[in-house]
């Protein structure tokens, strides 16, 4: 793990009541346009900020593969996890580069604010490439790096939504939307 990843004795920031209000994740999942035989990857859960939103959704997915590299947040996410939500989230520890799932098992693969934290994005890229179906999209949720730093990583650790449009289309993946959501985040989405 570098220095840019959130760790998991941080993870009380991930429950702050005001981060509903400034990253809103009934906005996200509703851009997601999730369908209920839709199978999600969502990598780098935490403690199920977007996992449990998209589970209880009326187009939840079929499943929803919780992907995270520290145990501690996997621990934290199980704990929360109604035996009907259990049922639909299945957790997983593992990298963005090697996330433990099946070749060509996925619909949607979201990385939310993991972005920046992350050493290698053309791995990255390969293995959400590698998990997702033909018809796949991949969602990268991160911070604006034009606006205050407060919530969030500092500015010098932020990438700009541009720079991961011209990353996704070098490695020939299609655009298909870049706006800005919530108060801070920028959501990019992107098919194979």
């Amino acid at each position: 793990m570098n220095d840019r990843v959130f760790r998991a004795s941080q993870a009380h920031k991930l429950e702050d009541p005001q981060r509903r209000i400034w990253l809103p994740p009934g906005q996200i999942v509703e851009a997601l346009a999730l369908r209920p035989s839709m199978v999600v990857a969502d990598i780098g859960a935490g403690t199920g900020y977007f996992s449990i939103p998209m589970a209880e959704s009326t187009e939840a997915p079929q499943r929803i593969y919780a992907v995270d590299l520290q145990p501690e947040m996997l621990a934290l996410l199980r704990a929360k996890l109604t035996p009907a939500l259990a049922d639909r989230i299945v957790l997983r520890e593992g990298t963005a580069i090697a996330t433990t799932l099946p070749d060509a098992s996925c619909d949607l693969v979201l990385l939310a604010n993991i972005w920046h934290e992350l050493d290698n994005t053309a791995d990255v890229l390969s293995e959400c490439r590698r998990i997702l179906r033909p018809d796949g999209s991949i969602a990268i949720l991160d911070w604006r790096d034009d606006v205050n730093p407060e919530p969030g990583p500092p500015l010098h650790h932020r990438i700009s939504s541009a720079v991961v449009t011209d990353e996704l289309r070098s490695h020939d993946w299609k655009v298909i939307s870049n706006s800005p959501v919530g108060e801070y985040s920028y959501l990019v989405i992107a098919e194979v």
